[in-house]
């Protein structure tokens, strides 16, 4: 009978924890694996949404601008002390690697904030000075109304969670999206010579 009402005493405190850690990673989606979002991509096309950004220099575009480009796009707000600074570093390295597809208009990096009310255009300025931005390929953004942002978060599968501490957790990706706007591939963070590789797959650098 102990045992009876250990056991029931312990999947109760499962239940607890896990509907407290369901609570606060908003239904678990914040643990979904890069690979998981990868397959998703593949199974089913999905389009950049037209959603208005306003740039580091204050300039007003649609992301279906961009269109004609292969993009590389990330997610970042600029507070972020932990993976953003490795976007950005990343990007930086990418900088160097296509700096021949960069320049010939072929291919632009992308910086989206999902922050926008925290990271204004002087911050997103600030942001690619950090990293020593070379030049206009590689651009900071932030959508201009909330259901811009809510769009881009549904399209690019990332989930953003505040921390408790002013800060959010996030997924983390490299986002490839085609000259026709179709998300075609997430790559994970930290291996730019992967992403070169990835690119060059499909005739790009």
């Amino acid at each position: 009978m102990s045992a009876l009402r250990t056991s029931s005493a312990s999947v109760a405190l499962v239940l607890a924890g896990g509907a407290l850690l369901a609570g606060a990673t908003d239904g678990f989606q914040a643990f979904t694996s890069e690979a998981a979002r990868r397959v998703a991509v593949h199974e089913r096309m999905v389009m950049a949404p037209p959603v208005a950004l306003e740039t580091e220099a204050g300039d007003r575009i649609n992301l279906a601008e961009l269109r004609g480009k292969w993009l590389l796009v990330d997610f970042v707000y600029t507070r972020c002390q932990t993976l953003c600074l490795a976007l950005g570093s990343d990007f930086a390295r990418l900088e160097d690697d296509l700096a021949g597809p960069i320049a010939s208009g072929r291919v632009r990096l992308l910086s989206v904030s999902f922050d926008p009310s925290n990271d204004s255009p002087r911050e997103l300025a600030a942001y690619l000075e950090r990293f020593h931005r070379r030049g206009p390929g590689w651009l900071a953004a932030r959508p201009t109304n909330a259901a811009g942002l809510i769009e881009l978060k549904r399209r690019f599968g990332v989930t953003v969670v505040p921390d408790g501490f002013g800060g959010y957790i996030h997924n983390a990706g490299i986002h490839l999206v085609d000259p026709q706007g179709r998300i075609v591939e997430i790559l994970d963070f930290g291996a730019p010579d992967a992403i070169v590789q990835s690119l060059r797959g499909f005739g790009v650098a």
